[in-house]
């Protein structure tokens, strides 16, 4: 089961990753964003905070960010639920061994 739990993870970290690259080169190359505006603009899109102080102006930018946040939203909160889930196994099972020695 472990093995199984590192290769989700690793997956889900996978797509995480490539998530915010895919976002960071598109609107790098399609709305001329810098690579650091960019990268930001990525993080906040998904993290679904929308300062509002960068948007997509390009037809192509506008329509290539509505399918990110449907695909990229889902993306995020899978992995971080994963790994809060996780973290919170493991914080359950180091405590349940001090509790219970033999």
């Amino acid at each position: 089961m472990q093995n199984f739990d590192k290769h989700a993870y690793r997956i889900l970290l996978g797509l995480a990753l490539g998530m915010l690259a895919t976002g960071t080169v598109v609107y790098h190359f399609v709305e001329k964003f810098s690579w650091v505006d960019a990268y930001y603009f990525s993080v906040v899109t998904l993290a679904t905070v929308g300062y509002g102080d960068l948007s997509p102006h390009t037809t192509f930018g506008k329509v290539f960010t509505t399918f990110y946040i449907l695909a990229g939203v889902g993306i995020i909160t899978t992995f971080v639920t994963y790994t809060m889930r996780r973290r919170a196994s493991r914080y359950s099972e180091r405590h349940t061994k001090r509790e219970d020695p033999k």
